[in-house]
């Protein structure tokens, strides 16, 4: 008995007692030594999430610009075609009057004949300007009966910014003699964000000419056989590129009609 009693007693001095203050201690230590992050952990973290956001916004603010960039051009392809579809039609409209037996009609019909080309230039930019009758008349003031053939002018001045050229064109009845204040008024927006405009006239025998008077001796009468018309405007992917649309109009006069 004494000796189970030994036995028991030996096993109970080697069973640990319970503590808690001394379990508490070891839960803290364990928290302090095995918690949170480190400051390098942390500034891993923080540059992972940068370099994420940054693939991120530079996708999204990349495919942007090509598609306002792609729009761009689309406008100006779209505003190139209209203004080109225009001058064709107007240009090929072009009225000719009747030539008369006697010499006070023809004078008449002559005053009435006139076709004027001005090759000029607003700070070193092509801005040419060019006036001609023509039956191509655009109806938008809603009148009832068309004017018959018009006065139709083409001519350019810088935009408000001044940064690129504008093309406006204006018809009204018949030519007339404006003053000089009201040589380039009361024309509609044809083109806009123009680097230059450019017209070039040829002669029945292929001769070319930057401008065109038919009032003028040497071309008394007489209208080109042929325009060429060019635009070119700002390239938004390359500042230093130029898009040019190119095109030309057959006049339809009979060959020799001149007096």
């Amino acid at each position: 008995m004494e000796e189970w009693d030994n036995i028991k007693q030996e096993q109970y001095s080697n069973t640990p007692v319970f503590d808690p203050e001394a379990q508490t201690r070891r839960v803290l230590q364990y928290s302090k030594e095995n918690s949170g992050f480190t400051l390098l952990e942390i500034l891993i973290a923080i540059f992972l999430c940068a370099v994420v956001l940054t693939t991120v916004f530079t996708s999204y603010t990349g495919t942007f610009r090509v598609l306002d960039e792609t729009e761009s051009q689309a406008e100006i392809y779209r505003m190139a075609g209209i203004a080109m579809e225009r001058m064709l039609e107007d240009l090929e409209s072009i009225y000719i009057p009747k030539r008369e037996g006697d010499a006070k009609s023809e004078e008449d019909t002559l005053s009435l004949f006139q076709f004027a080309g001005k090759d000029r230039e607003i700070e070193g930019r092509s801005a040419d300007a060019l006036r001609f009758i023509s039956r191509a008349h655009l109806n938008l003031g809603g009148q009832e009966q068309e004017p018959g053939a018009v006065e139709i002018r083409y001519y350019v001045k810088e935009s408000d910014e001044g940064d690129d050229l504008v093309l406006y064109r204006s018809d009204r009845p018949m030519f007339e003699e404006l003053s000089p204040s009201e040589d380039e008024t009361g024309g509609l927006v044809l083109c806009e964000r123009l680097v230059s405009v450019n017209f070039a006239y040829y002669e029945e025998n292929g001769e070319m000419r930057e401008s065109w008077d038919s009032s003028a001796d040497a071309l008394k009468g007489k209208m080109p056989s042929m325009v060429s018309i060019s635009l070119e405007f700002l390239d938004n992917l390359d500042p230093e590129a130029r898009l040019k649309f190119t095109t030309s109009a057959a006049l339809p006069i009979e060959r020799g009609y001149a007096w």
